[in-house]
Order: structure tokens, then sequence, then C-alpha cells
């Protein structure tokens, strides 16, 4: 699931939760699962306004939760699918297990990016090696994968972040981001 869609879940199960987050939502949902109704007769047992049940059938049908078939002059509502026989355990966990690790990693990365780039310039090699890492793997993005670079033209490419660029190299090598044979340099694909 790529990041637009799984936001998009996430919003449609907001909005679940939203709707029935109301106490005339929720009396309408347990009378039209006791038989179906329309709108007028649930005003009558609700004492509201149509326009007010209306609304709150609106809200209901939206998310999924009603369903409405026309019969004669009413639209007459029922429960719409099992969305209602699942449970709260069900509703909220998430479609994928590893995402709030993804979520957290970016946000780390994130964090580690701005704190160490300014201007598109590496500030300064991180100290602790898992901020480094991140600076490392950024760095890597910038050679292609599978095209050789004689070392010079990594130094070329390093020198527009830092001027460090041997323990930038020898970083890069040793975790594992580039491999080196005769000078040559190429950037590992994970």
């Amino acid at each position: 699931m790529n990041k637009l869609d799984y936001e998009a879940n996430l919003t449609q199960r907001a909005e679940l939760f939203k709707a029935l987050g109301h106490p005339a939502r929720l009396l309408i949902l347990n009378l039209v699962q006791a038989q179906p109704r329309h709108g007028e007769e649930l005003a009558a047992i609700l004492g509201l306004t149509p326009a007010t049940v209306s609304h709150h059938l609106a809200k209901l049908t939206a998310v999924g939760l009603l369903q409405s078939q026309k019969e004669q002059y009413y639209q007459i509502y029922s429960p719409a699918g099992a969305l209602l026989d699942k449970s709260l355990a069900e509703m909220v966990r998430l479609p994928q297990p590893g995402i709030m690790r993804n979520v957290a990693e970016d946000a780390f990365r994130d964090k580690v990016l701005r704190t160490f780039f300014r201007h598109g310039r590496l500030t300064q090699i991180p100290a602790q090696q898992k901020k480094r890492l991140v600076v490392l793997e950024r760095l890597a993005e910038e050679f292609e994968p599978g095209r050789p670079y004689p070392e010079r033209e990594v130094n070329l490419i390093l020198m527009d972040f830092h001027e460090d660029v041997a323990t930038l190299r020898r970083e890069m090598i040793g975790n594992g981001l580039m491999y080196r044979d005769k000078g040559i340099y190429e950037r590992v694909v994970a």
C-alpha cells in the first residue's frame, strides 16, 4: 500500500469514527438495525426535525454504515454490509503492521537531514553512528547504481557537500553503501 492509499485509508477510518461520534447517529443505527426505516419515521421517534435526521443519515451513509433504497415516496435506510460486525480492534488496527516504525524512521531521517545539512551542504559529519548512516545514505543517493566512478569523480561529487571527502568515502564503503575495487567506486544497491 503506497503512502497516498495509506493516508486515504486512515482518513476513511477517522471519518467512520467521527460519524459514530454523535449520540443521535448511534440511536439511528440501532433503530435501523432493528428494522429498515425512513427519515420521517426516525425524526418522529427521536423528536428531531426531518432535516436534522437527513443530515445524520447522510453522514452514516457516506461512511458506509447505512444504505438507502427508494420505496414509493420514501428513502428506506438499512444497515450496509458487515462493517458493524467488525470488532473495535479490527477497525483501529493499521493495515500495515510496520507503518508506525516507518513513520518514526522517516521523521528521524528528516530531522537528521535538517540538522546536518544547510543550504545543501553537510555542516559536519555526525558522531553518532545512527545519524551518520542517515547522512551517508543521503550522499549515496548522488551516485547512480551500477555505474563505475573513478575516485576523482567521487571526490568532486562529495566536495559539493563537505570538504572531508576521504572520510565520507571511507564511511560509505565501511557501511556497505559503496564498493571500491582498484580505485573504481560503485554504489551498492540494497
